[in-house]
């Protein structure tokens, strides 16, 4: 029974794409998205230079976070460039 049921959880998680990924917190998503509002034509889909930006444009003192917030920021520019190429 127990062999089933690790079955059919994992089977839910497969049909929900081919990975989980990493599940961003909120205030990653939101600082992201306020930096992407107030200055658009910086950001770009590259991790190194938004990762600059992101340290200037900020008072962000942990590594760990200024790479969380330029990660998120350069998939958000990646999904933008390719919505716009279709």
């Amino acid at each position: 029974m127990a062999q089933q049921e690790k079955y059919f959880i994992c089977h839910i998680y497969s049909l929900q794409g081919d990975s989980l990924g990493n599940v961003k917190p909120a205030y990653i998503k939101k600082l992201a998205l306020q930096l992407i509002e107030r200055f658009p034509d910086k950001f770009t889909d590259d991790f190194e230079e938004n990762k600059k930006l992101v340290e200037k444009l900020t008072t962000i003192e942990t590594k760990n976070m200024r790479n969380r917030i330029a990660g998120y920021i350069a998939r958000i520019m990646e999904d933008r460039k390719s919505k716009n190429e279709t």
